[in-house]
């Protein structure tokens, strides 16, 4: 039914506004409608806290109690059905009298997997799955990535020159050299604070010595992950310091990083470089989304940029103040 595609749409919208703080929960909306008319809404508060279905509910039964029996929640995840940082969100349902209930999608975590849906059956409750579920994976691809396949949500991104170039051959060690400009490089920072993990090379971290922090931008930064194969990068550097959490990896091989990286229960990681590093996941098949910038320079000579396979398929393309930012997706997941 189209109505219910309006309501979901607007769940999605709520939802949105718990990413990144939800995480490593899905950030979830959820609308409650009288009628034809919306009484509340409620999404997912920062980890630990109030799901969207709490928030919901508890804004109804402040204002409008009367009414919740006879009105339809929507909500774009399956409610949840175990006790975690809070209780089962379908037991509230439950409770609250709610009769009908419309579902974007399955909840994939083992936890969950359908046990919502199941109870809020059992209860006597009419509920309809199945609304706009493409978008509600979307919205929470990297919480499904990481319950679906057992690793991250990963994220390449590099910056080229015009002419295929992500590092000159020679460099000034005193100047760091910029292929972008200060408003990219300020988007780079707000992707950063989006995700879990950010992971680069050895020789990325000694050519460069990055934080890798959001410092211009405000948010929270990622944990920082370094493949150091040989046990040697200084205890001076930068990516060392107290800014942020960091994790040094012996292993350079994509399956077991990401194997890894599951284990420290981060369901998104940017890998930011170096050439090789990138070039090792495009090549092992073990990533989802890549964000290319294409600055206004030529080097002429250097270190090339990764190749890209046939699986790359860009989704979009815009200019930032002359910088070219291309987006692509892996067409084969």
């Amino acid at each position: 039914m189209k109505i219910h595609n309006t309501y979901i749409k607007r769940c999605l919208e709520l939802a949105k506004n718990g990413l990144p703080e939800a995480m490593p929960n899905p950030s979830v909306g959820a609308v409650l409608v009288y009628g034809d008319t919306i009484i509340a809404e409620g999404y997912t508060t920062a980890y630990g806290g109030s799901h969207a279905e709490v928030n919901c509910i508890a804004f109804a039964k402040a204002n409008h109690p009367e009414k919740i029996e006879k009105s339809t929640l929507y909500v774009s995840l399956e409610p949840c059905s175990h006790y975690g940082k809070t209780p089962p969100c379908a037991d509230l349902v439950i409770d609250s009298g709610i009769k009908k209930v419309v579902v974007g999608t399955l909840d994939p975590f083992a936890k969950v997997a359908g046990n919502g849906i199941k109870k809020l059956i059992q209860a006597g409750i009419d509920v309809t799955v199945g609304v706009l579920e493409a978008e509600c994976y979307e919205l929470n691809k990297r919480f499904f990535t990481f319950h679906k396949l057992n690793r991250p949500y990963i994220i390449l991104k590099w910056a080229e020159t015009i002419d295929g170039f992500i590092a000159p051959e020679t460099r000034d060690a005193q100047n760091p050299v910029w292929i972008t400009n200060t408003y990219s490089r300020q988007l780079v920072h707000k992707w950063r604070a989006e995700e879990m993990g950010i992971l680069v090379g050895g020789k990325t971290v000694l050519a460069d010595n990055p934080s890798l922090t959001t410092r211009d931008w405000e948010g929270n930064s990622p944990v920082r992950i370094v493949i150091d194969t040989k046990g040697t990068l200084s205890k001076d550097l930068a990516i060392f310091d107290s800014s942020a959490k960091t994790i040094v990896l012996s292993e350079s091989d994509p399956e077991k990083i990401c194997e890894l990286l599951f284990k420290e229960e981060l369901q998104s990681v940017i890998i930011e470089g170096g050439a090789q590093t990138l070039q090792r996941f495009i090549d092992s098949n073990l990533w989802d989304e890549a964000r290319v910038f294409v600055g206004q320079s030529h080097f002429k000579n250097g270190t090339k940029a990764p190749k890209r396979s046939s699986d790359f398929v860009r989704l979009s393309s815009e200019s930032i103040k002359g910088d070219i930012l291309n987006i692509y997706k892996n067409s084969s997941h």
